[in-house]
């Protein structure tokens, strides 16, 4: 039985998958190999580059054109700053690759003599030659992982390329392609011997263009879906993979974790009598969240980069438009597949919508001292939001100096600790789902909480005050409105932060029940 992969590329005997060479444009590809250009493929960690490499070595080959060779140069990461050993392994694993898949030992006999020949600084610009004169068909070479690299050892192998490109085909590759999670034009690469920064694009400077591989399409994630009912009979609920298209927006590693948590992590989902419901897939989806895995530690792990905060930090704060991000920093953080940009810059999806601010706070999460059990109603078991709300004041006053200042994301600090706050008393009962946005001036929480009866929906709208709070109010009630009707529920609490420093916490802290198209919404002052 086939099933939904998660780790490694992908092979069609074992795994549900899509046709790799429609992930990208082979014929514009194909059109750039035979004008002999240099060129990069990249795309974030986990979507599909290796298989897609994988497959166009293959269908180059076959076409008997060219001899095309793929090999990652990932190992040679540990050599960092030591040219000569990252030399050493990344010949070795070229060797290695041309005997694997090719069936070639030309580069396995020689680059040893030719590295002690030539030196680091010009074996891969000698071995690259010596194959393309050896062999009878134009090269094309396929570098994976390449801004793996770091420092001097990245900057030789851009420079050696760079050396070689005037003797193509004859006696240097016809088409080299670089491939990696960023666009060469931000390989920074920082030598101890040159302290400035050396930009890929000056390194890399005969680079004919930049081809970026996308998440899936709609119609393509319930394609993948599909091949997984054609096998075993069991159906995924429209809504259901409605529900999966609006969590991952079709990113690979996403889609493909949905899949295997729900039809083969789980008990019920392991039953193909029964089928895949929107519950199953929210409960995936939580699954995937607590269990924190690889991808999502990757992902963690580049929200403590200053570049990642200078663009992630103003969209969770869901305030004012700042004056200016670095254009570099948001090709970089949507590079990294964190954002989109189309139209307005945004979280990539809603599962990282959710997970970003949830790993930002998880150690506050966890020293939080609060029982959800304080929170409940004892005759129904439903949440009591103003008990919950009012006793964030109160630790909002007492500590908000202290964690507000410990957060990294200082500028979103008072709704990152409200959500830690929420995050920790819904835990096992319930979630929180979110919206926010720069220039959105709000965020919006909407807490779903499970009780016996049915399902409890309440609404939180989070405001700065920035202006006047009679104008703030206004508008935020006004928003709270609209998106309880979004959201179908009765219950909505409009939250505002006043950040001044020079009223006192009395005048901070306030209570009031308003009433706004015959809906009541309590607001709170913090």
């Amino acid at each position: 039985m086939r099933f939904f992969n998660t780790a490694g590329p992908v092979n069609s005997k074992n795994h549900y998958c899509l046709s790799p060479l429609n992930r990208f444009d082979l014929e514009e590809i194909l059109s750039l190999i035979n004008q002999e250009k240099y060129f990069v493929l990249h795309a974030p960690r986990q979507t599909g580059k290796t298989t897609c490499l994988l497959a166009l070595m293959e269908h180059l080959n076959a076409s008997g054109q060219y001899r095309c060779l793929y090999f990652n140069v990932e190992s040679a990461q540990v050599a960092r700053e030591d040219v000569r050993q990252g030399m050493r392994t990344i010949l070795d694993e070229m060797a290695s690759s041309a005997i694997d898949f090719l069936d070639d030992n030309f580069l396995e006999s020689h680059w040893l003599q030719v590295l002690e020949k030539s030196g680091e600084y010009g074996a891969m610009n000698k071995m690259l030659s010596l194959w393309a004169k050896e062999s009878s068909l134009p090269l094309v070479i396929l570098i994976d992982e390449i801004d793996s690299l770091v420092g001097d050892t990245l900057i030789s192998i851009l420079r050696q390329l760079r050396t070689g490109y005037s003797k193509r085909p004859a006696s240097f590759p016809q088409t080299i392609i670089l491939c990696g999670v960023r666009d060469v034009r931000d390989y920074r690469i920082r030598s101890t011997q040159e302290k400035a920064i050396i930009t890929g694009g000056s390194a890399f400077n005969i680079k004919a263009k930049s081809l970026r591989l996308g998440d899936f399409s709609r119609e393509e994630v319930f394609a993948l879906y599909s091949q997984h009912t054609e096998e075993t009979g069991q159906v995924f609920e429209n809504k259901a993979l409605e529900l999966v298209w609006n969590l991952t927006q079709g990113q690979p590693w996403l889609v493909n974790a949905l899949g295997y948590e729900a039809c083969f992590d789980m008990k019920d989902g392991r039953d193909r009598t029964r089928p895949i419901t929107v519950d199953m897939i929210g409960e995936a989806k939580e699954n995937i969240i607590l269990r924190r895995d690889t991808h999502i530690d990757q992902l963690a792990d580049k929200l403590e980069e200053e570049r990642v905060r200078r663009v992630i930090e103003p969209i969770l704060a869901g305030g004012e438009q700042p004056e200016q991000i670095p254009v570099d920093d948001i090709y970089y953080v949507r590079d990294l597949g964190l954002i989109r940009t189309e139209g307005q810059i945004r979280i990539a999806n809603r599962i990282y919508q959710e997970i970003i601010p949830r790993e930002l706070t998880y150690s506050t999460q966890l020293t939080i001292s609060h029982d959800p059990i304080w929170y409940i109603y004892p005759e129904d078991s439903r949440l009591n939001m103003d008990k919950l709300l009012t006793a964030f004041q109160e630790f909002f006053r007492k500590h908000s100096e202290h964690w507000v200042e410990s957060f990294d994301y200082k500028e979103a600090g008072p709704q990152l600790l409200l959500q830690a706050f929420l995050q920790r008393i819904v835990n096992g009962g319930g979630r929180v789902e979110r919206e926010y946005g720069i220039g959105h001036m709000r965020t919006d929480l909407l807490v779903i909480w499970q009780y016996p009866a049915a399902v409890q929906e309440i609404v939180l709208e989070l405001k700065i005050l920035y202006n006047s709070l009679e104008r703030t109010i206004k508008d935020g009630l006004s928003q709270t409105s609209n998106y309880m009707d979004k959201c179908g529920t009765d219950e909505g609490h409009l939250v505002i932060f006043d950040r001044s420093k020079k009223k006192t916490w009395d005048e901070k802290i306030f209570q009031q029940e308003e009433v706004y198209q015959q809906k009541k919404i309590k607001v709170w002052g913090m």
